[in-house]
């Protein structure tokens, strides 16, 4: 029952932002650019499991991911330098994800 509630908010919350997309796209854009699923998950994982320490660890993860994150883009910023193909670039931003993910495990453990 749960779930269900969870995935109807959710839904609601991104056919409502293409919905405003036709009538105020400069609203909709912004609604979008926000963390809509750190936005959606974190009271969601607060009310399912009533652990503020967790929760709180949870959105902390979630901040030291999000930079990380961005690592996958730098091959697709160097695009024309290294005049690779889309799946050359692609590869390499993974490989950069799997890097990042090492970083945030060893900042999270020392921090």
């Amino acid at each position: 029952m749960i779930f269900a509630l969870k995935l109807c908010i959710s839904a609601s919350l991104i056919a409502f932002a293409s919905w405003l997309s036709g009538k105020k796209p400069e609203l909709a854009g912004f609604i979008m650019a926000l963390p809509l699923a750190t936005l959606l998950v974190l009271p969601f994982s607060y009310l399912e499991y009533q652990d503020a320490a967790k929760t709180v660890r949870f959105a902390q993860s979630i901040l030291v991911a999000v930079p990380l994150s961005l690592l996958f883009f730098i091959p697709f910023l160097l695009a024309q330098k290294l005049m690779w193909h889309f799946w050359a670039l692609y590869g390499a931003g993974l490989l950069l994800l799997v890097i990042g993910y090492f970083a945030h495990k060893y900042l999270l453990q020392h921090f």
